[in-house]
């Protein structure tokens, strides 16, 4: 910034810059919340909605768009509790039916009261599972057939639940209905496994030394993901995995019934991830069980594909494509991305690439670079043909190399990040404004409750809060679509749509702090002349100004700002300055442009 003027130029460096301090970041934009940039300069994001007013069960880890033959749009996402599939106006449970009983006589009712008890022999349940009712016969006035409810154990052959309407009379051991057992539920967080001590039995609780063979262990450097789920198209259709567990299909034709997802019951039995690789069709398993082993062998480095056309067929045979290989580097597959000719899958330490060859090895795998390992499940994006990434302590590229993503802010987000719940980071990509995403908890947060974005047509790096827990590219929508971390499917950025919900949504940009002749003189602000790209709302613009790096600061407004200002009287006096633009208030829309200032050295002190 030159002062050789009276008047300068508010020109900062796009992007946010804080991998130093605020004052050894001189001439940047160093902080904000919903902001981009778009072509150098500044703007705020605009807002969301939400698609569906009612909220689903769980919270949302992976989602998925896509148009069937008809065109019909549908959205599919999983939580630890359910799998839901979007119709055009409601969050449909599509949950996988894992077995089914037909119980005679033996559910319990009060009368005036909506809990209902249960005796089933080895139901093999836990607190929070769901049951759906196939059939049932109306008894003590309850209509039970369609619904699905949540159950809470208690005994081995027992449960119970609770109704929506309390029972017209007091029964015992009445009733008849067939009950359908749904996916169990898993974790909604990642837990460390601590399992037990290896000590002498029953030998006490102790703080220190070996634990008790009987006892919780203290520390463990085991720990249970968030449960995670994968899912891709098969035509029009979907097959889906959670994380860990078996593989299910789901047929978008309506007059399939029941409208569930169903088990792929020739699939391993364990599959971490799953993906279908483009043009040859194979369904592919990444961290599963070897073929042929008994029992099966769980490999968290094996990769195994289907027949190629056939997810029904894993058997590797002459006549079949099936097969598996097993990577080396890293203690296990993370995740994977298709990419321009090949299939990126990473472990917690390495890239390889995976390209169809047909037979006889079916796929090729090489080694793309270590120590570069994948973040979470979900880190990863393809981008116009390159893999671009989350790792551990770094942001990644590949564009045929492997390359570190210059970040501006790389300290910053790796700091806040609760690396307990690092399994939640999702990737998406905002293609509209050439936008990576990546959702994150912070350092006091559970759920991803923040974001960094990587503009990869200007290089830019920015942060922020969210509520995101997914995020899929619009080109599906009209809009990129988004899970939150309570539990609602939402329009996210909407064209010209201003608003958290049709409440007032904040953004604001601060810059790092500035001076005059390397802060040899005081300097007078006098007076601001306005340059934003405004809608009919109001902005606020204030400049904080002190005397030394360490002093306290001393503000001026804020002031507000529409289409019509045309200057503000600052009367700012310090030997640092920094300004702030913001905005608090519902469908304002604001992009920053050659903001100018007034400024007079102020003599010396």
């Amino acid at each position: 910034m030159a002062y050789d003027s009276v008047t300068a130029r508010l020109d900062f460096k796009p992007g946010f810059h804080r991998e130093s301090t605020r004052y050894a970041e001189e001439g940047s934009w160093y902080d904000g919340n919903r902001v981009r940039f778009r072509e150098g300069r500044p703007e705020n994001l605009r807002g969301y909605n939400k698609r569906v007013t009612a909220a689903f069960e769980g919270i949302a880890r992976d989602l998925l768009t896509w148009a069937d033959n008809d065109t019909t749009k549908h959205i599919m996402f999983g939580t630890e509790k359910k799998v839901y599939s979007y119709d055009g106006d409601n969050n449909i449970d599509v949950t996988p039916l894992v077995s089914s009983v037909q119980l005679v006589s033996v559910m319990d009712y009060v009368a005036g009261a909506v809990t209902i008890a249960v005796t089933n022999n080895n139901h093999n349940l836990n607190t929070g599972d769901f049951i759906t009712f196939i059939s049932a016969t109306v008894t003590a006035g309850i209509t039970l057939k369609g619904q699905t409810v949540p159950v809470s154990v208690t005994g081995v052959n027992a449960y119970h639940f609770a109704n929506s309407t309390p029972a017209t009379a007091t029964l015992v051991s009445a009733g008849m209905a067939e009950i359908g057992y749904l996916l169990p539920t898993g974790n909604v967080n990642a837990i460390q496994g601590l399992g037990y001590g290896a000590g002498i039995y029953n030998a006490g609780a102790s703080t220190t030394g070996m634990r008790a063979w009987n006892e919780a262990a203290l520390t463990s450097n085991i720990t249970f993901p968030a449960t995670n789920w994968s899912f891709d198209t098969w035509g029009e259709d979907v097959v889906m995995a959670r994380r860990g567990g078996r593989i299910f299909y789901y047929d978008t034709d309506v007059s399939v019934t029941p409208q569930r997802a169903v088990l792929v019951t020739a699939s391993p039995s364990v599959n971490n991830v799953i993906l279908v690789s483009p043009n040859d069709r194979h369904l592919i398993s990444f961290g599963s069980t070897e073929y042929g082993s008994f029992p099966q062998t769980y490999n968290p480095l094996l990769v195994r594909w289907s027949d190629q056309e056939n997810f029904n067929n894993w058997t590797p045979a002459i006549t079949t494509t099936a097969g598996e290989t097993i990577l080396t580097d890293g203690s296990q597959i993370i995740g994977a991305v298709r990419s321009r000719n090949l299939i990126g899958v990473f472990t917690d330490n390495a890239l390889y690439g995976m390209q169809f060859t047909g037979p006889p090895f079916i796929f090729n795998f090489r080694q793309l670079g270590t120590a570069c390992g994948l973040v979470s499940q979900h880190g990863a994006v393809n981008v116009d043909g390159r893999m671009v990434w989350m790792g551990e302590n770094n942001f990644f590229i590949f564009d045929g190399q492997i390359r570190n993503l210059d970040c501006t802010v790389r300290r910053y987000i790796y700091d806040d990040i609760n690396t307990s719940q690092q399994s939640k980071i999702f990737a998406g990509i905002n293609s509209e404004f050439k936008e990576v995403v990546w959702l994150y908890p912070s350092s006091n947060s559970e759920e991803p409750n923040r974001y960094v974005m990587w503009n990869y047509g200007d290089n830019t790096w920015v942060y922020g809060e969210s509520l995101w827990t997914t995020f899929d590219d619009r080109v599906v929508y009209d809009n990129t679509i988004t899970t939150s971390n309570d539990s609602y499917l939402y329009n996210n950025e909407p064209d010209d749509y201003y608003s958290a919900d049709g409440q007032p949504i904040t953004a604001y940009l601060e810059s790092a702090d500035f001076d005059i002749k390397d802060g040899h003189d005081l300097m007078f602000v006098d007076r601001m002349i306005p340059d934003f790209d405004i809608n009919d709302g109001n902005i606020q613009f204030s400049i904080k100004t002190k005397q030394f790096p360490a002093g306290d600061f001393v503000e001026k407004g804020p002031f507000n700002i529409n289409s019509g200002t045309q200057q503000i009287h600052l009367r700012a006096r310090g030997r640092q300055a920094r300004v702030k633009v913001s905005s608090h208030t519902d469908n304002t829309y604001w992009r920053y442009g050659a903001v100018r200032l007034d400024i007079k050295p102020d003599g010396q002190q």
